[in-house]
């Protein structure tokens, strides 16, 4: 089918708006109660966490889309990046290997870019997740540990989860006892496992969940992933892609006094895998093979209690650590690719430990205020972290590096005060302006000047502060139309790569001293409209339109341009530059008793403002434009759900970069072209009966065995994937 252009978008949004805008709704709370209780609830009508009054997402003034556990069990997503593939606005990057996965939101995000990992927030319970290493992923983790994601799209949301996310926010939320546990039992034991065909994917779980009297219960879960090397479209063997992974989470919930809930949990996910790609994510052979062990690890601690007799009170308290490491041995050459491991460049080979440990401490508090006709939420808070970056490295005869100028050691200590304040007003006006102040030290760690530095060159500590002010707007200017914008300054922080880094790969960098922190300014603009009773009783329909415009006044890049002129080994290794941002995204739900439909769409375009020699004006993160559609019935007395999922992806924006070829074997270009992708499924959930507690998943990702390439990955993505799981659970009282 090819590109669909933007004039069929344009067709689909226009008659998507003129159904609604035409219907005759009605607005029947009752109505919309009964919708909810038959499970007739769009994506735009889900829940969205955070603080002020409860939202669903088409009420929120920025983007936002909710990924729940029954879309995570139809997509039978195998990594992190799979669970994102209908969501508009974000795309995976890096590869399809599971130590290769990293997001882009809205046109930031990459691997190897040194600064991503801050400009999107990843947070697992509340927890902030980073992790940058050349070659690798950013997030190590297993889908299964999770029953909900948010992605919230944009800076607005920096207020409340962190300085500089500048391309939005992704929220994985892991599995509780009380998710297994039905009404009247006690406790639960579920048994799942699942396989795949590309590859022969194999996954078992086991689940305890128990609950103790009426103040505690706790759950026991853990996975077994592991697969061999898939093949893409044409049959091609992905090297590097097996796998074997454990995974699991521990977690206790306890009553404490008359409201309050006290939560103590460990997850991890270990991997231990030899013959892996060095390139994890993307296609080099040059780099060779290497043995690898993964280790991600997260304990935290949390408190919370919404005082419901105290207006001024709705506390949450949260201490945690996080600690992700990486173990790297006995490279070997791909046949013909000789890379010594030796100081300086080819260090990247020798036998290594990499490693991120965060410590962190969050609290937060809300007020209220009530009168006749308008509420206020006032909530407030402080947030400190203290991150280790930890990289060592051998020769050959266990002589030990000084330091890892690839991959400098250091230390990162920030501390952050921010206010949001949400009043509103008639249950039609909302406004949230909100401000967030944060400091931070970089700390250098083993890092040594580089050869030819100036004399007496010494590398010291870094410090900033960042100042982020932002205000949204939502107005409902009838019950079915509503209106919604933002504003919002954002700054980030420079990271330890980017400040201490003092060798790239050619040539010899110079510490980034004097880089200043990346500045931007962004502009949201939206509408939504949202509908009940349109082709029939109960049934519901939601558009959310969403326009924005990101200006960069120091956006952080790699200074690799011009290469190999004079003075290119004496320069500091990341500069920064002014650079926009913008686009539009389109999502749409409609639930009805036996039918479902899902639609999104992102156009995303980015521009350098300035432009050296040697350099393209388009930033090399954005994603082409695309369109994602999902069809699907329902047969609620058999527990049926059955459905057809299809992305049209359109040609890179940058027309040197658009091929109709694959690129040359062993090339790591991000050339692309259009493409489009079709996904099959089948979930099967009786809720009576004697078969009450099975579950079954079917589906066929890439039912045409297309050869097709993100622009964002090095790779070529899964050729034709069959997938099923099948899940037993039992109760007991």
């Amino acid at each position: 089918m090819g590109l669909v252009s933007r004039t069929t978008v344009v067709l689909l949004g226009g008659t998507a708006l003129m159904v609604l805008a035409g219907a005759a709704f009605a607005q029947d709370e009752a109505a919309t109660n009964e919708a909810e209780k038959k499970g007739r609830v769009t994506v735009l009508q889900r829940l969205v966490i955070g603080a002020g009054v409860e939202k669903i997402a088409i009420d929120t003034p920025s983007s936002v889309t909710v990924v729940e556990q029954q879309d995570i069990d139809e997509i039978q997503p195998a990594t992190i990046n799979e669970m994102f593939k209908d969501v508009p606005g974000i795309n995976a990057t890096g590869s399809d290997r599971v130590l290769g996965q990293t997001l882009n939101i809205r046109g930031v995000g990459a691997p190897e870019a040194a600064g991503d990992g801050g400009r999107i927030l990843v947070n697992v319970d509340g927890v902030a997740k980073f992790y940058e290493q050349y070659r690798m992923g950013s997030f190590f983790s297993d889908p299964e540990l999770y029953k909900r994601v948010e992605v919230l799209r944009g800076p607005a949301f920096s207020t409340l989860y962190g300085v500089g996310g500048v391309g939005g926010v992704v929220n994985f939320t892991t599995k509780d006892a009380s998710d297994f546990i039905a009404e009247g039992d006690t406790g639960a034991l579920r048994l799942k496992s699942s396989w795949d065909s590309n590859g022969n994917g194999l996954l078992f779980n086991t689940t305890l969940a128990q609950r103790m009297g009426e103040n505690a219960e706790f759950l026991l879960s853990g996975n077994y992933r592991m697969s061999d090397v898939f093949e893409t479209g044409n049959g091609t063997p992905m090297i590097g892609s097996n796998f074997k992974a454990w995974s699991g989470l521990a977690k206790g919930t306890f009553k404490v006094g008359e409201e309050g809930t006290l939560r103590l949990s460990y997850q991890r996910f270990d991997t231990d895998n030899p013959d892996q790609y060095f390139a994890q994510t993307g296609t080099a052979d040059t780099f060779g093979f290497i043995d690898r062990h993964v280790v991600d690890q997260s304990v935290i601690a949390s408190y919370e209690n919404p005082f419901s007799d105290n207006d001024m009170l709705d506390l949450e308290i949260q201490a945690s650590y996080s600690n992700t490491t990486n173990q790297q041995r006995n490279h070997r050459d791909f046949p013909g690719m000789p890379i010594p491991c030796m100081a300086g460049t080819f260090s990247v080979v020798c036998d290594s430990d990499y490693g991120y440990a965060t410590w962190q401490f969050n609290v937060q508090n809300t007020m209220e205020w009530r009168g006749d006709n308008w509420e206020n939420f006032l909530t407030y808070g402080w947030q400190t972290a203290y991150q280790t970056r930890k990289a060592e490295a051998w020769l050959d005869n266990g002589t030990r590096l000084a330091d890892a100028r690839f991959h400098p050691q250091g230390r990162d200590f920030r501390t952050g005060v921010f206010a949001q304040n949400e009043f509103i007003w008639d249950e039609r006006l909302t406004l949230i302006p909100g401000v967030r102040v944060d400091w931070h030290r970089l700390s250098p760690n083993g890092v040594t000047p580089p050869a030819g530095s100036p004399p007496g060159t010494v590398i010291g500590d870094s410090e900033d502060t960042a100042f982020s002010p932002k205000i949204a707007a939502h107005f409902q200017v009838t019950d079915n139309v509503a209106v919604f914008g933002s504003i919002a300054h954002t700054e980030r922080f420079p990271t330890i790569d980017e400040i201490f880094t003092t060798n790239s790969g050619s040539g010899n960098f110079l510490p980034s001293y004097g880089l200043e922190k990346e500045v931007s300014n962004n502009f949201e603009l939206g509408f939504a409209l949202n509908g009940q009773d349109l082709i029939q009783s109960g049934d519901s329909a939601q558009v959310k339109v969403t326009g924005f415009y990101n200006k960069f006044d120091n956006f952080i890049t790699l200074n690799n341009v011009p290469a190999f002129t004079a003075g290119f080994n004496n320069r500091p290794g990341f500069i920064g530059i002014p650079a926009t941002i913008k686009g539009f995204e389109i999502e749409a739900g409609y639930e009805s008793d036996y039918v479902f439909l899902n639609a999104g769409y992102s156009y995303v375009s980015g521009r350098r403002d300035v432009i050296r020699t040697g350099e393209t004006a388009y930033l090399q993160t954005i994603a082409p434009h695309e369109l994602s559609l999902t069809v699907g019935g329902k047969l609620p007395e058999q527990g049926l759900r059955f459905g057809w999922r299809a992305r049209f992806v359109g040609a890179p924006e940058e027309a040197s970069r658009d091929r109709n070829t694959p690129p040359p074997p062993g090339t790591s270009t991000r050339f692309a072209t259009a493409f489009n992708v079709h996904d099959v499924f089948v979930s099967w959930k009786p809720e009576d009966g004697p078969l009450k507690g099975w579950e079954g998943n079917f589906g066929v990702d890439n039912i045409f065995d297309t050869q097709y390439k993100e622009f964002l990955q090095n790779d070529f993505a899964r050729g034709r994937t069959f997938k099923i799981s099948l899940v037993k659970q039992f109760g007991w009282q």
